[in-house]
């Protein structure tokens, strides 16, 4: 019976972070599409989605909670620990840029402008920052696969 559990929660969890993937995987493809045709806000936004979903994904292997919305102060925190190998540590520190970078001020700024300045948010981003965004969350979909192959 015990093993029973373990191995449902085991596959409860590997659904959920090829859940939180898939999840990336589509916000990537959009802000992809936001990119073609211009609208930079939407492609950063999409893409801050990417890298939170592919830190969270990362986390979840590791058994974390999926509830934060700041997963790069978790995996700084899994490697100060020495929860996680070298080779996945190495990983995780090539991501943790992006998931400072492109964290949840970022994700407001997105969704409501700059309300102190009185900036909307489509006057806030520029097709340079889509396309840093874009390589941002296309790095962090390549690493969080890498990481969840080595992890399962």
């Amino acid at each position: 019976m015990t093993q029973g559990w373990l191995k449902e929660v085991l596959m409860g969890s590997r659904k959920d972070i090829d859940y939180r993937l898939e999840l990336a995987r589509g916000f990537l493809e959009e802000a992809e599409l936001d990119y073609s045709l211009k609208r930079w806000r939407a492609s950063v936004s999409g893409s801050i989605l990417v890298v939170e979903n592919t830190g969270v994904a990362v986390l979840m292997l590791f058994g974390v909670s999926p509830l934060t919305h700041k997963p790069g102060r978790h995996l700084s925190q899994l490697i100060s620990e020495g929860t996680v190998t070298e080779e996945v540590a190495a990983l995780i520190n090539e991501i943790l840029p992006e998931l400072e970078k492109h964290d949840s001020h970022e994700k407001m700024l997105a969704k409501y402008g700059d309300e102190s300045e009185y900036r909307l948010p489509w006057q806030l981003f520029n097709e340079a920052e889509a396309i840093t965004a874009i390589e941002s969350a296309r790095n962090c979909m390549r690493v969080s696969s890498e990481i969840a192959k080595l992890v399962q």
